[in-house]
């Protein structure tokens, strides 16, 4: 992935301390009493990309009692572009997401409002949707349309889920997969597929809520296939031979039937909440190979899921 002519968002609150060593997984599994079910449910969440659960699928009660997270306070926020490098990888492919849906909702006569991505070590208090925490992954917050995003997620990415090869320069476009995938969050935000999604999910069961929460990912996996095939038409180098294959491999490696099988030894389609393996790296290449919003249909009848 070339980002040499990118440009670099401003749209960043930088809440790191220090050389952004801190951070990393860490469940709260033990000696608190929890349940397998709320351990798998915890692990997902960690293990996984998305919307906080808090928010859309009413998980509040799955992060009370028990064990404790280890928290790692932010330092104070510098708005702007970062100056290490982490942060202007961040920047610059926030950057490109801005361009991209930008021109894509000119193009419907809509008007795109970019949103912000905080960077933090280990926790940070997320404005509107409680505390953003290393253990529960990257996450986009509908009420203040902020990302929040522990850098170490992308070290454990490799190292722990071997979701790229570690130490390919194709892990880069990996990482910005995820990136794209949160921002893809933000674009059904302002489409109004999200408070829509909330409003069912207060009415159905904790399965049907899930099976609406699996069409909600796959659909932000689309999205950022659909980010992918734009900014390839826009920067020809930023794409290169590797990193499209390096972005399914992370897909795969995040699927629910996966982490499932890794913590438990069996899936349990029904707890679903981001799409199975396959799933994820289908409807990432619809976004890519099609490159229209219209592709990514995933609540549609037909979608096939």
């Amino acid at each position: 992935m070339r980002l040499d002519d990118v440009p670099e968002s401003q749209n960043i609150e930088d809440r790191r301390g220090g050389d952004d060593s801190g951070g990393g997984f860490s469940l709260p599994i033990g000696g608190g009493g929890l349940g397998i079910g709320t351990i798998l449910v915890l692990g997902i969440i960690g293990y996984a990309l998305g919307i906080d659960p808090r928010v859309l699928i009413g998980g509040a009660e799955i992060f009370s009692g028990g064990g404790q997270v280890q928290q790692q306070p932010s330092a104070p926020a510098k708005v702007g572009r970062p100056s290490d490098d982490m942060g202007k990888f961040v920047a610059q492919v926030l950057g490109t997401t801005e361009v991209e849906w930008k021109k894509i909702f000119e193009a419907s006569g809509q008007r795109y409002r970019n949103p912000t991505l905080v960077m933090f070590n280990g926790a940070t208090r997320a404005d509107q949707c409680g505390m953003a925490q290393s253990a529960m992954g990257p996450f986009y917050c509908p009420s203040d349309q902020k990302i929040y995003l522990d850098t170490s997620f992308f070290r454990d990415l490799e190292s722990r889920f071997r979701g790229c090869n570690a130490g390919s320069p194709s892990c880069k476009f990996a990482q910005a997969y995820v990136i794209a995938h949160e921002v893809g969050h933000h674009v059904q935000n302002q489409l109004g597929i999200l408070p829509k999604v909330q409003q069912q999910q207060r009415s159905v069961s904790k399965a049907e809520a899930n099976h609406l929460q699996v069409r909600v990912e796959l659909q932000a996996d689309c999205l950022a296939g659909v980010w992918a095939n734009h900014s390839q038409e826009d920067w020809k180098n930023l794409i290169e031979p590797g990193d499209v294959e390096a972005a399914m491999q992370t897909a795969a490696a995040i699927g629910d039937d996966r982490l499932q099988k890794q913590a438990q030894g069996y899936v349990v389609p029904d707890s679903f909440t981001h799409g199975t393996s396959e799933q994820r790296q289908r409807w990432f290449m619809t976004g890519y190979k099609q490159g229209t919003i219209a592709a990514c249909n995933t609540f549609s009848a037909t979608a096939g899921l």
